[in-house]
């Protein structure tokens, strides 16, 4: 009789800006509204790194790396104004993110490298999903209902998320900005 295979534990890390209140409850509210099925697991936020598969020998690396880039990160001022589309490729309807881009592209860069180094599907694009994977009709009415959504908020950190195994995205870790 073979001995078992061992399984090395792994977890599947997102990270990403979390919204403040009330903020995120309107997105959330609206995500579930249209009857988006991950409404209720994925809170309202900006990724920064998409999900990424980590093994545990590496975790003390990741970690590392994140208190890294996020101790040269800069408080700086978010605006979320109005709503967009990446329809045709992809059936998905978001907030756009129209102040503060260039600070989430400079962290995506920092971040997806060293021991995060990978990969992405599509060019980086900041924003707050609020529809994804629903009929057209619904898309529709994010797209249109949202079309004069306006906030403004600091950013001040960034969150580590990890999906567990009903794939809710947990946050597990909160990385404050010029701290070492």
């Amino acid at each position: 009789m073979s001995e078992p295979a061992i399984e090395f534990a792994a977890c599947v890390l997102g990270v990403a800006i979390g919204l403040p209140e009330p903020v995120a409850g309107e997105l959330a509210a609206w995500r579930a509204r249209v009857g988006d099925l991950q409404a209720k697991k994925i809170p309202p936020h900006v990724t920064l790194l998409p999900p990424t598969r980590i093994e545990t020998a590496v975790i003390p690396d990741v970690l590392r790396h994140l208190y890294d880039v996020a101790a040269v990160a800069v408080p700086f001022e978010m605006h979320l104004h109005g709503t967009g589309t990446f329809r045709p490729v992809s059936e998905v309807v978001f907030v756009t993110v129209a102040s503060g881009i260039s600070y989430c592209e400079l962290m995506e860069a920092d971040l997806r490298s060293g021991p995060l180094e990978r990969d992405i599907e599509f060019p980086y694009h900041p924003h707050v999903t609020v529809a994804h994977g629903v009929p057209a009709e619904m898309l529709d009415e994010a797209y249109d209902g949202l079309a004069g959504f306006d906030a403004r908020f600091t950013v001040d950190s960034f969150i580590a998320f990890e999906q567990d195994r009903e794939g809710c995205w947990l946050p597990s870790q909160q990385f404050p900005f010029g701290q070492r």
